[in-house]
């Protein structure tokens, strides 16, 4: 892991602590960029979320997706937990600890919204740092790309629905027309230009060209990201300071469902007979979240302000060290997992 990748909960907090300063102390430009909308789309935030998102399509290569047969059992579990498990479970614990356990210390004209936060961020398998994941489990490399490139592929399609389906039973309104327009803005243009792109790329250099773009793409992605993170800190700035213990609560149903949606994969994994080393990196990307996604959705669905986009923010603060938990457990659990005498999916 590069230095901003492992000390990500650390660049947040500062984005947390620098968007506050701001908001209070120049709340007339946050104000402006708010009001740059078209179509209920934020154009600068759109902008700062393709720099996100790009470089991260740019890595997957679809042609992977052939390789799915080779352990078909680890493709089956990871799509069942992402899928049909991770969305429902996160609106489940979303009604039970936001709506009934919290309620009494959360602003109720918010609870709705930091309830669509969650849902929003748990419909989003993760696409970049499952690649991370992965490496640090010792996981079979292909099996991720190939998973990873899946999982693209079913959120074009299934992302909305599940989306708008599971607002709906929450009885939050949902804006499809926003909801469908998000998700060609910040789902398929993205991958048909970063497809596009990577093709281009590897028929002027290959790897290498690749490589070189990845790598010239980094510090913009990251910069996005942090100042994405200061414009909301700098909008919610007021309702942190005003309720602390928020973010701690929304915590609290994201780091459940991390670790039960993980165990879960992880051990459908084991009972299938799946290798550790296609089981380890199914686990994790069954737990993790594509929270630049998820961020960009809420904002256009809910705006800048909204309990939606704070709780998608809460996933960028929990996912590295919650994530990096996983990773030693499964790694820590190798031999236990192994002892069952399972062969290669």
């Amino acid at each position: 892991m590069g230095l901003f990748e492992r000390y990500l909960t650390l660049w947040v907090f500062l984005c947390i602590a620098v968007g506050i300063v701001l908001g209070h102390g120049l709340p007339g430009p946050f104000q402006a960029i708010g009001q740059m909308e078209v179509f209920r789309v934020n154009v600068p935030v759109a902008v700062l979320i393709w720099l996100m998102i790009i470089p991260m399509l740019l890595k997957v290569n679809f042609k992977a997706l052939h390789e799915v047969g080779a352990h078909w059992k680890g493709v089956g579990v990871t799509v069942f937990i992402n899928w049909a498990v991770k969305p429902f479970s996160m609106a489940f614990l979303g009604w039970l600890f936001l709506g009934n356990l919290f309620v009494t210390y959360l602003p109720a004209e918010q609870i709705e919204s930091y309830m669509a936060g969650l849902i929003i961020l748990a419909a989003a398998p993760c696409t970049a740092m499952v690649f991370v994941w992965s490496h640090l489990s010792n996981g079979e490399p292909h099996f991720t790309l190939t998973q990873v490139a899946l999982n693209d592929v079913i959120m074009i399609f299934a992302f909305a629905p599940i989306v708008g389906l599971l607002l709906g039973l929450s009885s939050i309104a949902v804006p499809w027309e926003t909801l469908t327009l998000s998700v060609i803005l910040y789902i398929v243009l993205p991958f048909i230009v970063a497809q596009l792109w990577r093709r281009g790329l590897m028929m002027q250099g290959g790897e290498e060209a690749l490589e070189r773009t990845l790598k010239t793409l980094h510090p913009f992605s990251l910069s996005a990201l942090l100042v994405t993170l200061v414009l909301l800190f700098g909008f919610q700035g007021n309702q942190i300071l005003e309720q602390p213990m928020v973010i701690g609560l929304l915590a609290v149903p994201i780091l459940i469902q991390v670790y039960f949606n993980s165990g879960l994969a992880y051990l459908l994994n084991r009972q299938f007979g799946v290798a550790h080393c296609v089981a380890a990196p199914s686990a994790l990307i069954g737990a993790s979240n594509f929270f630049e996604l998820a961020v960009a959705t809420a904002i256009s669905l809910f705006g800048f302000q909204s309990g939606a986009a704070l709780a998608t923010v809460v996933g960028v603060l929990v996912e590295v060290p919650v994530m990096l938990s996983v990773v030693r457990i499964a790694n820590a659990t190798r031999g236990w997992y192994d002892r069952s005498g399972q062969e290669i999916a």
